[in-house]
Formats: C-alpha cells, sequence, structure tokens
C-alpha cells in the first residue's frame, strides 16, 4: 500500500512515486499546509489545478477545535474539507515545543493550556496517534520531542531518548493498516547526537523516516550539515520528509541531499504579507514599483493570477485591502513552489540536475552563492549513501 519506487537517480537526489491510499505521489515534492483543515484563502479546486499532491493537516489545532470526533463523522480530513488527495498530519509535538511557557514535559506525554480558552489538555503518544486515526490521514507521524534553538546538549540526548520511547508507544497502539507512520529522527545540529537517534530510530522500520528539529532557529550553515548528515544514513528505499522547511531556496538544497517531501506555511504566510516568489527572488508587492507595472507576477508562471492580473492590479488590490490579494498571492506561491519540484525532477530524469541548481541558485541569490547552499549541492553530487540502515528493512 505505500510501495516507495525510486525512478531516477542524479547524485543523492531522486524521483520517486510514492503509492497511499488515496493515489499516487511523485517526490521530490511541496505539501501545503492546511493548519485548520484548510490552506489559508485556497479552495480545494485550486490546489488540485496548481498541482498539490498531499496536504499537511495539523493535529494539535484540529483536536482542540473541532475536535476530531466531528472531522472522524466526515469521514476523515478528505471528506471534512473536500479534498480528495492524500493527507498529511503531524503529531502536535512542534506546536508542544512552540507553547513554551505553557506546558510541561513528562515521561508521560505533555499538559499544556489550549490557545483558546486556556483549559488544562494532556497530550501523549496514546492520545496522539488516536486523534490521527480519527482525522483518518495517509501519512501520520510519531509523537516526538522537538527541542527549541538553542538547547543544551544533555537536553537535546534525553529528549532524543524520550523520543525513542514516545515512539515504541505510537508503534504499540496504532490499529490502522491504512495510514503509514512515519518516524522521527532528532539530535539538533549535534552529529553525534543525529547519529544516535539513527541508531535508536532505524531498527523500527516504519514505512518513511523524518528529519525533525531544524528549521527552529538556527542558521542555515548549521542546518544543512545536520541535513546532509541525516539524510545519507536514512534508508535508500523509503521517503525522507525534512519537517517544516519550504522556502525556494531550501528545497533545491535539500533535493540536492536527497530528500524527498518538504511542508512549510511560508508561501501562503509570504503571499498575506504581500511578497510574490519568483526565480529573481521575492517580490515585494508593497513597494511602490510594482503600482505601475503591467507584467504579471512571474512571465514564467503559469498561475491564475499571473495568467490573468498584471502586478499593478495586485498592487491596488493591495493598498485597498482587497481579499483577492492575499488569496492571489498566496495562489501563485504555491504553485511557484510546485513548478520548481517539477523543474527540479525534469532535471534529475535528465541527469542534469547539478546544473540546473546551479544556474537557478545563480539568478536566485543575484550576488555570490552562500557557501551552506554550495556544501549542499556538493555533498549531493556525491552519489554514495553510508549504509547503516541494514536493520530497517
Amino acid at each position: 500500500m505505500f510501495e516507495f519506487d525510486i525512478q531516477y537517480r542524479d547524485g543523492r537526489a531522486r524521483v520517486a512515486t510514492f503509492q497511499t491510499p488515496r493515489g499516487q505521489v511523485q517526490t521530490p515534492m511541496f505539501m501545503p499546509v492546511g493548519t485548520q483543515g484548510t490552506v489559508k484563502g485556497i479552495s480545494p479546486q485550486e490546489l488540485l489545478e496548481i498541482g498539490s499532491q498531499m496536504i499537511l493537516g495539523n493535529t494539535y489545532h484540529l483536536m482542540l477545535r473541532p475536535g476530531e470526533k466531528l472531522v472522524e463523522a466526515h469521514g476523515g480530513l478528505p471528506g471534512f474539507t473536500a479534498y480528495p488527495g492524500p493527507f498529511l498530519t503531524d503529531s502536535g509535538g512542534f506546536q508542544v515545543m512552540s507553547l513554551g511557557h505553557m506546558r510541561k514535559i513528562t515521561e508521560e506525554g505533555v499538559t499544556f493550556k489550549s490557545h483558546l480558552d486556556g483549559s488544562a489538555v494532556n497530550l501523549t503518544p496514546e492520545r496522539s496517534i488516536g486523534v490521527q486515526e480519527a482525522l483518518g490521514a495517509d501519512v501520520i507521524m510519531a509523537f516526538d520531542e522537538c527541542p527549541p534553538y538553542p538547547a543544551d546538549r544533555e537536553y537535546i540526548r534525553r529528549s532524543l531518548e524520550r523520543t525513542i520511547r514516545w515512539l515504541e508507544r505510537c508503534q504499540a497502539v496504532k490499529t490502522r493498516d491504512d495510514q503509514a507512520l512515519f518516524a522521527i529522527v532528532q539530535g539538533g545540529v549535534h552529529q553525534d547526537l543525529r547519529q544516535q537517534s539513527l541508531d535508536l530510530t532505524l531498527p523500527f522500520g516504519t514505512p518513511g523516516f523524518a528529519i525533525g528539529g531544524l528549521a527552529v532557529g538556527e542558521s542555515k550553515e548549521e542546518m544543512y550539515p545536520a541535513v546532509a548528515f541525516t539524510a545519507a544514513r536514512l534508508p535508500e528505499n523509503k521517503p525522507r520528509y525534512l519537517m517544516g522547511v519550504g522556502h525556494p531556496e531550501d528545497l533545491v538544497a535539500g533535493i540536492a541531499l536527497g530528500v524527498d517531501m518538504f511542508d512549510c506555511v511560508y508561501p501562503t504566510r509570504t503571499g498575506r504579507f504581500g511578497y510574490a516568489l519568483t526565480d529573481d527572488g521575492r517580490l515585494n508587492m508593497n513597494s511602490s514599483a510594482p503600482r505601475t507595472q503591467l507584467q504579471p507576477l512571474d512571465d514564467e508562471c503559469d498561475c491564475y493570477a499571473c495568467r490573468h492580473y498584471t502586478r499593478a492590479y495586485l498592487a491596488h488590490l493591495i493598498r485597498a485591502e482587497e481579499m483577492l490579494a492575499p488569496r492571489m498571492l498566496s495562489l501563485h506561491n504555491l504553485r511557484y513552489l510546485h513548478r520548481l519540484v517539477e523543474r527540479a525532477r525534469g532535471a534529475i530524469a535528465q541527469g542534469t540536475f547539478q546544473t540546473w541548481a546551479e544556474d537557478w541558485a545563480r539568478r536566485y541569490f543575484r550576488q555570490a552563492i552562500p557557501e551552506w547552499f554550495r556544501m549542499a549541492l556538493t555533498a549531493g553530487a556525491r552519489a554514495e549513501t553510508v549504509l547503516t540502515n541494514s536493520v530497517s528493512g
């Protein structure tokens, strides 16, 4: 049911198909985030039209409102949201980390105050899996502890060991065969702790593995050695998911290192703030220049906004605070990221990924390509994978 079939490789970058109960998706792919059961401002039909393949739902928020039982009564997230494709749900672990002073972590789980009404809520591995089974996603995530940045090494070590014990409990209570449980590798930016987490996580043999605990405040110079180290040691025959990452440069660098799945609120949040993503960098639609420009947001884009509207019109809508402006910018930004991974897949299939990525980076960064990005491309060009995963199946 969850077969992962690699068709093309170029260095560590690869193109594959991932079979889910609600259809086959092609990787690498970007997953739009539907925190409250909707991708902000975008209809399910529009998501399908721009090439979205899998949507991410948020366990923490949907558990609190409207409650997983109501979602289950609709037949799960597809019935509740009218989006017919595959879903992935996070475990609630990241939101628990972000609550800070509002939560208490113990071996049993996490007790926190609801951000809605201040009531006490207890989230355990068992509760997280129960909620995700009710939500009915195709891919569900193990409940983990995501340490903040910066964090003490000893805290990160204890945290990753607790995450392993929680993973064991998640696997023990999971009942649905039509859901793939992904384990999460932690360890912060420390390679030795990443290796410890890998050694403890891989024997569970889950259908896919996620790289967690990154993009939480560390620099890209710290983040990408950790991504490169971890991705190279994950099973070759299973999908790899870099959690919470979705800037254009992160997608290209992550794909180079062998990552298959990405998600982030960045494209829609950026659109609501009045920015459009392009190969030439981020276009500020709040500035004065677009107000008289008659070209589309991006001459190379095929989204509805770029096919129908000028920059001048959209800039007018922004100044007039009309709802259509953030909708169209969000739609464009999502389509831009989908087109970006589509182009990456095409380059991998043709064996030209390195050249394509370097050409894209020279245009996108405008000046010198950052050293962290060059490191990712250099590491990705080496096709070998560190084979520490023989126990993972």
